[in-house]
């Protein structure tokens, strides 16, 4: 399960983003930095990788062939606030 590093919304997507693939609820770049599993703010050049290219807009779409979607974790809050959504999506119809 992927989740967006913008909005933090949980995605319906279980491939790797094309470079212009962007969030469907807030727009943002998917292939970017701050969604990749190898970035780091205290590595060199923030990334976990050696040999990849330094990026300068982290939050910004980038032709890095390293690029790993980081996996989101479901904290309890975030289940309790789906099971809570499910309900009431259920009885509003």
């Amino acid at each position: 399960m992927y989740r967006c590093h913008a909005c933090k919304n949980v995605l319906d997507t279980q491939k790797r983003p094309g470079r212009r693939e962007e969030c469907p609820y807030c727009r943002s770049d998917l292939h970017c930095c701050l969604n990749c599993g190898l970035y780091d703010p205290g590595a060199s050049k923030q990334c976990r990788e050696p040999v990849a290219e330094p990026v300068k807009t982290k939050d910004r779409a980038n032709f890095c062939d390293y690029f790993v979607f980081r996996e989101a974790s479901i904290s309890a809050a975030d289940g309790a606030s789906k099971a809570r959504q499910t309900l009431d999506d259920l009885f509003r119809k």
